[in-house]
């Protein structure tokens, strides 16, 4: 196979295993240039054009041409028909002496418990591979804890992507006790498990696993089903952590309580700069406690989402407030699903206008219409990714479609006020996410 492109190499596979040609792989071969750390781009899923998925033997051929091939270190198999059987001849591949993948994308295949465990058994003996993302593929609570004993002798994987996978709550402890001692994860995504318990026991635990761990940077728990309670625990940890820079609370039924935990964390934590609470219900309370964390002088917080947080217009005035004093540095705020009434639509008109919130570092966007200010959502949102989002570029941009309209007739447009004082009302009942 000396001096044949890859392409090449993967036609004469498909010939000798009489595999059928996946006319998606080969155009990907041959238009990429093979130089150093390469990734193949194979995603199953394309707006533009329909393309042929990669199923079992397709993968076959694939690893077979790069069994001797250090310069592709990169597979993007998104969204393809991969099966257990696939997966184990990806386990056939990292367990080369010589392998060279150091990144690894299978989200959204068909991947099961057994594809999961030749998985993590291919990765007890790996030293080159720092990503795995396995969101979306139901492995279960076995395939999980699989993964998790792997993860106590691995000491080179830096990102695990469990979304979706249909975790229990013990793989979830399984998984978090394992941080406590692993030393290499930066980032790890748990979102969506099916938790039958209300005790929120993995946050006690994950409380603890903050205390002991000092490599963790990035964390997703959206749709976890985390209450007030359970957020009180998890800032326990949150308290002496000082490594963390990404938490994703998205989805779940945190409300102004919790938002008062969290508060009193932004105020002291040194390292703390995302956060993404959308979709919970903050409500102005909340957003006030958030407002007068970020004013504070020990406070980090670079971005913040609070989009559909039913925050109405004081909530809303206390964040711009926060967001124009001149010594936060909180650059990236997200706010659309809340209630935009006229003084929060001039509020944001004035902070964009003058430059202190960038147009692309939030998902509003002020217009006029007969003498009044209204906010038209634009596809901005907070990035998906800490870890590597800088080599990634994982912003979205987009032009704006949806607006929202009031009738403001009767609404003068105040100056910001100062952020009220916290007022204690009963809460309204919690929505599902």
């Amino acid at each position: 196979m000396a001096g044949q492109s890859i392409s090449e190499v993967y036609s004469d596979v498909c010939a000798q295993h009489q595999i059928k040609i996946n006319p998606h792989v080969s155009e990907v071969l041959q238009k990429t240039k093979i130089t150093e750390n390469v990734t193949l781009n194979l995603c199953g899923s394309d707006r533009l054009r329909h393309i042929q998925r990669l199923n079992d033997d397709d993968v076959l051929a694939l690893t077979k041409c790069l069994r001797d091939n250090t310069s592709v270190t990169g597979l993007d198999l998104r969204y393809n028909n991969i099966t257990d059987e696939g997966a184990k001849h990806l386990a056939d591949l990292l367990q080369e002496e010589n392998s060279a993948l150091n990144s690894l994308d299978l989200t959204f295949n068909d991947i099961l418990t057994d594809g999961a465990e030749v998985l993590a058994k291919s990765l007890q003996g790996n030293s080159s591979l720092l990503s795995l993302r396995l969101s979306g593929n139901k492995i279960g609570n076995n395939g999980a804890m699989h993964l998790a004993s792997m993860l106590q002798v691995n000491n080179t994987l830096q990102e695990l992507q469990l979304a979706d996978c249909d975790l229990a709550t013990q793989s979830v402890i399984a998984l978090i006790i394992v941080m406590k001692s692993n030393e290499s994860l930066r980032s790890v995504d748990i979102s969506r498990p099916l938790l039958f318990s209300h005790q929120e026991e993995w946050a006690v635990h994950l409380s603890e696993t903050l205390v002991m761990n000092s490599s963790l940077v990035e964390l997703h728990l959206g749709k976890m089903g985390l209450t007030d309670t359970g957020m009180e625990r998890l800032t326990e940890g949150l308290q002496v952590n000082h490594s963390l820079r990404y938490l994703d609370l998205r989805c779940n039924r945190v409300t102004r309580d919790g938002a008062r935990h969290l508060a009193e964390v932004l105020k002291k934590n040194p390292t703390l700069e995302v956060i993404n609470l959308s979709a919970n219900r903050i409500e102005d309370e909340g957003a006030a406690y958030l407002s007068e964390a970020v004013m504070s002088s020990g406070c980090v917080l670079r971005e913040l989402s609070v989009c559909s947080n039913n925050i109405r217009t004081e909530g809303l005035l206390c964040l711009a407030q926060a967001l124009k004093a001149n010594n936060t540095p909180l650059t990236h705020i997200y706010i659309w699903g809340n209630h935009l009434e006229e003084p929060v639509c001039q509020a944001f008109k004035q902070l964009i206008s003058s430059g202190r919130l960038l147009p692309e570092q939030t998902d509003v966007s002020a217009y006029e219409v007969d003498g009044h200010v209204f906010l038209a959502e634009v596809f901005n949102s907070l990035r998906r990714n800490f870890y590597g989002s800088e080599k990634r570029g994982d912003s979205l941009n987009a032009v704006m479609i949806h607006a929202v309209r009031h009738d403001a007739a009767s609404l003068p447009p105040p100056p910001l006020p100062p952020p009220p004082p916290h007022i204690q009302q009963p809460l309204a009942p919690l929505q599902a996410c």
